[in-house]
């Protein structure tokens, strides 16, 4: 792993390699820090200009997950140029950019190579400030845990592969996943969230697990209050589910505890790998509600309060 390398000291390395978390964050003054992420991904939509809009949303995520504004981004291009149009690639950048307008985000340049599978994502720098970090690690006993955005994008898009999604299902989520983070990030700084992940490669458990871990306590979920697209339940149940969901199952299997029996098409669904997938927020139960409220009004219309924090046993996810 590269956390194993040895790795240069730096006091100025406020988040890096040492403990998973969502971006790096390094600090240039004692008011002001750099947010750096990477993310680029293969296509999840046919069409290239949502593709673009797509991946600039998943890339741009990783940073409003620390509580931070994105200010820059470069583009990360590997096209086949043999056998795509160029006018394939001039869309799917049209795309990312209108996406990068709306976050107010500048474009500054890039690099692309030319590879036999088309990928497309932004390298993405942000600013906060040094003590208004918000990772993965300070999850507290009694916390309250919010999602932002129903799951099942996954999945969904292993059916569109195989020509079995319709036409209103495919809006919707081309809709989710084209929406930013940036509101559900505003909401939770201002009323002082304690830990935030977003829900994306490693699907809900994957990243509940990672919050858990850092945090040095267990989190347990209300299986009947977790939201999810309601067309994924029939891809689900017939096994119409990505190759990521099984490696995401096994990886994290030893941190799943069940109090109940859980069906396992649900575990699937709480297992499906996302695409700019929402936030997973710890708050305390004190302003859990009025969060809540806050990012419904904002447009997180199925934001939902999932589970809480406790303290037994630590590391562990536990299905209710």
């Amino acid at each position: 792993m590269l956390c194993r390398l040895p790795l240069r000291s730096d006091p100025n390395l406020i988040v890096g390699l040492q403990r998973a978390d969502d971006a790096g964050v390094y600090k240039l003054r004692d008011d002001l820090a750099i947010v750096q992420t990477i993310d680029f991904i293969t296509p999840i939509v046919n069409d290239p200009y949502s593709f673009g809009m797509i991946a600039a949303a998943n890339a741009l995520s990783d940073v409003y997950a620390m509580g931070a504004k994105p200010i820059t981004a470069m583009n990360v291009v590997c096209f086949p140029s043999g056998t795509l149009d160029i006018e394939v690639l001039q869309r799917i950048l049209g795309g990312a950019l209108a996406k990068m307008d709306e976050a107010e985000v500048t474009l500054v340049g890039g690099h692309s190579v030319k590879d036999d599978e088309l990928k497309y994502g932004l390298s993405v720098v942000g600013i906060v400030h040094p003590q208004k970090i918000i990772t993965k690690s300070g999850a507290k006993i009694g916390d309250k845990l919010i999602l932002t955005k129903p799951l099942g994008t996954g999945i969904l898009s292993t059916a569109l592969k195989a020509g079995r999604l319709g036409d209103k299902t495919l809006q919707k989520l081309t809709e989710q996943m084209t929406a930013l983070n940036v509101k559900a990030s505003q909401v939770m700084v201002s009323l002082g969230a304690h830990a935030c992940t977003d829900v994306t490669g490693f699907g809900l458990l994957g990243h509940a697990c990672e919050m858990a871990q850092n945090s040095g306590v267990a989190v347990e979920l209300c299986c009947d209050s977790v939201p999810f697209i309601s067309e994924v339940v029939d891809f689900a149940e017939m096994g119409l589910i990505p190759e990521g969901m099984y490696a995401n199952r096994e990886f994290r299997s030893d941190m799943i505890e069940s109090a109940g029996e859980v069906a396992d098409f649900m575990l699937d669904i709480f297992c499906d790998p996302q695409t700019s997938g929402g936030l997973l927020i710890s708050v305390s139960p004190l302003v859990a509600n009025k969060m809540l409220d806050q990012l419904r009004q904002v447009g997180y219309k199925e934001a939902a309060i999932v589970g809480q924090v406790v303290d037994r046993p630590e590391s562990k996810v536990i299905l209710l």
